[in-house]
């Protein structure tokens, strides 16, 4: 009877914790959906590929169901801007093929069908060399995938520790007494912001120094710009955390946010290539902020890019932090009254 009783009680309890169901039940299926949909890709990709002074039979063969040639007056600055993933020259009968060294996984797929393309042309005596056009030297997959992971990393962290420390001052009354003193709400949110942003800048540095001095992960851009790329993820995730645990009643319960807000962003942080994927997965991607943190560290690290080139991911994670900062502004308003 003992044991009936208590199998009664977890049952009910179960069934009246609608937030638990749904992460038993709901949460499983969406990372499952997303895992389909990353994985479920053809193989071969679609690349472009400038085509510089390569003759036109050449061309023609190389050029296929998965290969467009490009003509292009800028092929270099097309191929920095992404609008193309090689350019492909031809000296003294060889092929050169520069390709873009950012992204590993597209690299060796068009190296192999462009190889395929070439065995089946008439003219043995044309050679193929691949030369890398970013300088980084890269050569393990960790080192591609470095950069997102400290993007990644950082903003897992940050949004689970804020969160919950952010819940446990509302739930040990620390919030209730500062209520009762003449601060204002959103005075309260700055300084939480900023206290919790103090060791945001250590865990920052921590990890940035650790990846690129004692891990070796390569870096040809600003390590100031990489650490403030990674200030502005952890203040995205500091926000975002704050704001999501209005909506706990304790650790559990917000520990319960981490497979449906932060294991979903993975799959769009670059860790998994979505050329193939439909076009409403990209639309997806566009509300992430690890998007534009992980890629905005990819091209400071990998690329050697500036502050310019980076300017935009930087302004659209500003623009996250500012809207979660507006949000947790109103819930705190309501929560006050």
């Amino acid at each position: 009877m003992k044991i009936t009783a208590i199998i009664t009680r977890i049952v009910q309890q179960f069934i009246r914790d609608k937030r638990t169901l749904a992460l038993l039940f709901l949460a499983p299926l969406l990372i499952l959906i997303l895992t389909w949909v990353v994985l479920d890709q053809e193989a071969a990709g679609d690349y472009a590929i400038a085509a510089v002074s390569v003759p036109e039979p050449v061309v023609e063969k190389i050029e296929g169901e998965h290969i467009e040639m490009v003509e292009t007056s800028t092929p270099y600055a097309d191929l920095a801007d992404g609008e193309v993933q090689a350019v492909l020259t031809l000296e003294d009968q060889q092929l050169q093929l520069t390709v873009d060294n950012s992204q590993p996984n597209a690299e060796k797929a068009l190296f192999m069908q462009l190889q395929r393309a070439l065995s089946t042309t008439n003219n043995t005596n044309i050679a193929l060399e691949v030369t890398d056009y970013y300088q980084a030297e890269v050569e393990t997959t960790f080192d591609y995938v470095g950069p997102v992971l400290i993007g990644y990393f950082a903003f897992f962290f940050v949004f689970l520790v804020g969160g919950i420390s952010f819940l446990r001052e509302k739930s040990q009354g620390t919030m209730e007494r500062l209520f009762a003193t003449p601060i204002r709400s959103w005075e309260i949110i700055i300084g939480y912001l900023a206290g919790f942003g103090v060791f945001a800048i250590i865990q920052s540095i921590v990890v940035i120094a650790f990846s690129v001095y004692v891990l070796s992960i390569p870096i040809q851009g600003s390590v100031l710009l990489v650490m403030f790329i990674t200030l502005m993820l952890a203040l995205t995730a500091l926000t975002l955390g704050m704001l999501l645990s209005t909506f706990a009643k304790n650790e559990f319960q917000m520990m319960q946010f981490i497979p449906i807000v932060i294991v979903p962003q993975a799959f769009f942080s670059g860790l998994f290539s979505l050329d193939n994927a439909p076009a409403w997965v990209e639309g997806i991607g566009r509300i992430m902020p690890i998007k534009y943190g992980a890629s905005a560290l990819t091209d400071v690290m990998i690329k050697g890019n500036g502050f310019g080139e980076v300017s935009l991911d930087l302004l659209i994670l500003f623009g996250f932090s500012s809207l979660f900062f507006i949000l947790n502004l109103g819930t705190l308003i309501a929560y006050r009254k």
